[in-house]
């Protein structure tokens, strides 16, 4: 008799993600391995050959349902594949006694196996709002420990309903195409970030845990109005499911997907069309961003913005398109000021983009 049907999905979802990750490390060991041979050798008795080392995969753990039924899978998986299996789980530091839960965690991933298995304490800052902050923290510690360890992938357990939770933020923001789209299965440096169950739902991986004893912790901020998330997760999707029917959290998923496919073809035609509407120093010219459609130039204005020194997450659709009407509704206005004190004007049929 097999597994529980959750934990069967749960696995299967890991393992798929394991197998990529393991093809992706062979490749880039080849073809390191090709370049050393066609100069020096890799070394005494090798003929220019190495075997590629087993990759370390971490689980970012809070302790709660979906990780800790992520940890319970990658710990299950990567014992029967070529690599090694360990995890972190990150102290905020914002609710008392986190320091014990952290190191509770670490134990429940002791047990299953996992080797590293480490907590890290940070300190979250005010910038963007608490959960924003947090979430910067988080993704910091989670990227120092990949470096640290020389991790090949970091496995996150956001589920189908997380996702469905960040179109609906999106959408509520008035954001483009690109915040609809979700969070993408992978995602961070050198696709360092990896999310395998974005097609699984929470209740599954909750599942999971019961099914097969793994005890599990509920982060009362999951449950507190002041957070957006938790009053959607609460209160607004239960009351579309209401006036909707079920389906709903599916329908969004299927949207987030959508939506990244549309914003990856307009993205590659904003990159491709960027260098055709810039003068001899390298400056956008209005007229030539006129001329292509609203979508391709905000994204173009968009990069811009960013690359001069704008926080992508402080940057919102309002700023893009203020920036815009100096491209399209240009009668002298003045400079625009937009997050981290970059300020855009438009200049002799130009459009300057700099940090003051």
């Amino acid at each position: 008799m097999g597994p529980h049907p959750a934990v069967a999905a749960i696995r299967l979802a890991v393992r798929r993600v394991l197998h990529d990750v393991l093809n992706e490390h062979s490749r880039d060991h080849e073809a390191v391995a090709t370049a050393v041979t066609a100069g020096t050798p890799a070394g005494p008795g090798t003929g220019g050959r190495s075997t590629a080392p087993e990759p370390l995969v971490l689980v970012a753990c809070s302790g709660g349902a979906d990780s800790m039924a992520l940890a319970s899978a990658l710990a299950f998986e990567s014992r029967k594949l070529s690599l090694r299996a360990g995890g972190i789980t990150v102290d905020h530091g914002l609710q008392h006694g986190s320091d014990l839960r952290a190191a509770e965690v670490v134990s429940r991933m002791t047990g299953l196996g996992l080797d590293p298995a480490e907590a890290v304490a940070v300190q979250v800052g005010r910038e963007g709002g608490p959960e924003a902050a947090a979430r910067d923290a988080r993704y910091a510690a989670l990227d120092d420990a990949a470096e640290r360890h020389g991790a090949a992938a970091i496995l996150l357990g956001h589920t189908r309903d997380d996702q469905a939770e960040t179109v609906l933020l999106g959408l509520a923001r008035g954001s483009g195409t690109r915040s609809l789209s979700g969070m993408a299965a992978v995602s961070g440096a050198a696709g360092r970030y990896r999310r395998p169950f974005l097609e699984i739902d929470r209740q599954t991986a909750r599942r999971a845990c019961m099914v097969q004893s793994l005890p599990v912790w509920d982060d009362p901020h999951n449950a507190d109005p002041a957070y957006t998330r938790s009053r959607l997760r609460q209160e607004g999707l239960p009351a579309l499911e209401k006036a909707l029917g079920k389906g709903v959290v599916e329908a969004l998923a299927r949207t987030a997907q959508l939506s990244r496919d549309d914003a990856d073809a307009l993205d590659a035609w904003a990159l491709q069309a960027e260098a055709t509407v810039r003068d001899d120093t390298g400056l956008l010219e209005c007229a030539k961003l006129y001329a292509l459609p609203p979508a391709v130039r905000r994204r173009i204005v968009r990069r811009e913005v960013i690359e001069a020194g704008a926080p992508a997450g402080s940057l919102f659709a309002r700023h893009v398109e203020e920036v815009d009407k100096l491209i399209t509704s240009w009668r002298g206005q003045r400079a625009i000021n937009l997050p981290g004190r970059v300020v855009a004007r438009r200049q002799g049929g130009r459009l300057v983009i700099r940090q003051s």
